[in-house]
């Protein structure tokens, strides 16, 4: 597992890689305590895989920007034709409806649109990405990523290059509490 984060158990984002696979990690790029990104290469394919945990709405918008701003440097960074999965906490909800953003954006969500969630949707867009989460009709629990009583939200998401789409057969939570981004 690598890990970017702090002790204090404040942020954090990490990626676990099969023991089998651990040798074909040939970079490891620690941004920051909600940024890392790795690239393997397994055969003749190199994939880029890049793990985050996305800022609280209710922080300021100049730190939200700078996070945004970090995720298109490492996403500009990965040549186009380099296989490209991202997954994390975003913090957003991209909701059920499409309008706007059918390009990257399926249907099949939860709830309602929020700004953390259409911050997410335009950063799909601007780099040719699909929400795999919302490719697939699942029932409820496979769409909740986060429940406390009757609360429920869907945050944590997992995109890809829309031209890897086909490579996704299903995209669903698992529900548990002992799992995590």
């Amino acid at each position: 597992m690598w890990y970017s984060g702090v002790l204090r158990g404040k942020n954090g984002a990490g990626i676990l890689v099969d023991r089998h696979l651990r040798e074909s990690v040939v970079e490891v790029r620690w941004v920051n305590d909600r940024l890392i990104s790795i690239k393997l290469v397994v055969g003749e394919c190199t994939l880029n895989v890049v793990s985050t945990y996305a800022l609280q709405a209710c922080l300021d918008e100049e730190i939200k920007r700078h996070f945004w701003e970090e995720l298109d440097e490492i996403v500009r960074s990965i040549p186009y034709a380099k296989r490209l999965f991202i997954g994390g906490d975003f913090n957003g909800h991209i909701g059920s409806s499409t309008c706007g953003y059918t390009e990257v954006h399926s249907g099949f969500g939860f709830r309602k649109r929020n700004g953390g969630g259409a911050s997410l949707l335009d950063f799909a867009r601007a780099f040719e990405l699909v929400i795999a989460n919302s490719s697939f009709p699942e029932r409820e629990e496979h769409l909740v990523t986060f429940q406390r009583s009757v609360k429920m939200t869907q945050i944590d998401y997992l995109l890809l290059r829309r031209y890897d789409r086909r490579l996704c057969d299903n995209c669903k939570v698992i529900p548990s509490e002992i799992l995590a981004t």
